[in-house]
């Protein structure tokens, strides 16, 4: 069993959404990163606090159900509400707030944007 630790994830400058707490665990390991371009620092700064599995969405894929949280880089349209439809808990790097044919989904719960490293905080 791995030991995890919750962070905190609020929203960043213009963002939208959240707070998040984000806690992997033994069924959900997976700080799941869907930005392109290999391991966005925001993916890694959250599975370096909470000890979770950084994991590269755009070379493999992954059940939703074993998803911690998605990283994002969606400026509005698709991918922003895909993962918060499969109830997913999702951290977007661009400050966005709801929109696309997804938006019903995306719920203060489910979602925060804007984030930047400071906005990432561990909980004790």
């Amino acid at each position: 069993m791995a030991d995890y630790k919750a962070v905190l994830i609020e929203k960043g400058p213009g963002g939208w959404g959240g707070p998040l707490t984000i806690l992997p665990t033994d069924e959900k390991p997976l700080i799941y990163c869907v930005t392109g371009g290999g391991i966005h620092p925001i993916a890694a700064r959250i599975a370096e606090l909470t000890g979770g599995q950084v994991f590269d969405g755009f070379k493999s894929s992954a059940p939703f159900d074993k998803i911690a949280v998605a990283v994002i880089d969606c400026g509005g349209t698709a991918r922003i509400g895909v993962y918060p439809m499969k109830k997913v808990k999702t951290v977007d790097i661009h400050a966005t707030s709801p929109a696309g044919p997804l938006a019903m989904f995306i719920t203060e719960e489910l979602m925060v944007s804007g984030v930047k490293a400071d906005n990432i905080k561990p909980i004790d």
